[in-house]
């Protein structure tokens, strides 16, 4: 008997022991943003941020430090979203050599080649097809360098003759018939072309394929207007993405991710408009 009671006292011990370990450990995580921008930049690109051997050391000190040792901290989105929501911006933008660090980025924090190309495949609708295709162009560039064999599988699921029904089936639950009726009256019925465009090309080509589930689709589409500035269209998108599950918090959190890409304006118009929305709600 009592050597049963000695061996749970000394489990007891060894188990106190434990905890305070891990709350010491805890407790040297107490890190200044420069410790979280180096560690976050390891991560992200595989080298040493805050670099002094650099034309511009005193420029990368400051955006490091504030992107990667406080932005990164706001919200509770995982590493490889935000990277995701950092291509996708960077795509919209055209910032090319940019975009090409933050692709093998997403791809170093375990996002995979289908993903990545899902999401800018889904930007055509929003901002066309030549600016996409410059993207496509980056991220196959990557590609091949990482030896990550193209083309990629199919995620087409639809048929032809599906497209604008399949399209509807997505669209409707979220957003309505609002384009629709917001262009009817146009001269000779355009307006219907033009919706019927929007359901079969957006929601039918792009919205219905494999490789991201619609929160995902939602919430990248949702940064990409934040990108552009347009607040009309973003509203629509905050409340789709709403619908789509995601909440109030990550959407503020996707917002915030995108302020060093896009600047602060850009930000605080689509910060103010998730506000509108929310009181609306």
């Amino acid at each position: 008997m009592f050597k049963k009671i000695l061996i749970l006292f000394l489990a007891i011990l060894l188990c106190q022991s434990f905890v305070l370990a891990k709350a010491v450990k805890n407790e040297e995580k107490n890190m200044t943003r420069t410790d979280i921008c180096k560690e976050n930049y390891r991560t992200l690109f595989k080298g040493e941020a805050l670099s002094t051997e650099n034309s511009d050391p005193e420029m990368l000190a400051i955006l490091q430090k504030y992107i990667f040792g406080e932005v990164f901290t706001v919200g509770e989105l995982d590493i490889k979203t935000r990277e995701m929501i950092t291509v996708t911006s960077l795509a919209v933008q055209q910032t090319l050599p940019q975009l090409k660090a933050h692709i093998n980025a997403a791809l170093n924090v375990e996002a995979n080649p289908v993903e990545l190309r899902e999401a800018i495949y889904q930007l055509a609708p929003f901002i066309g097809f030549p600016k996409t295709l410059n993207a496509l162009g980056v991220l196959n560039e990557v590609f091949k360098e990482r030896g990550i064999k193209t083309p990629l599988k199919s995620t087409i699921t639809v048929k032809e003759e599906e497209r604008f029904i399949k399209g509807q089936s997505i669209q409707q639950p979220l957003y309505g018939d609002e384009i629709k009726q917001s262009l009817k009256d146009l001269p000779d019925n355009m307006g219907d072309d033009v919706a019927k465009f929007l359901t079969e090309v957006c929601f039918g080509d792009f919205y219905t394929r494999d490789g991201l589930d619609l929160k995902t689709r939602e919430l990248l589409m949702l940064s990409a207007l934040v990108t552009t500035g347009n607040t009309l269209t973003l509203k629509s998108h905050i409340k789709g993405n709403l619908k789509a599950g995601n909440s109030k918090e990550t959407i503020t959190a996707a917002i915030i991710q995108c302020l060093p890409y896009v600047g602060f304006p850009n930000t605080l118009s689509a910060l103010r408009t998730l506000k509108e929305v929310l009181a609306e709600k």
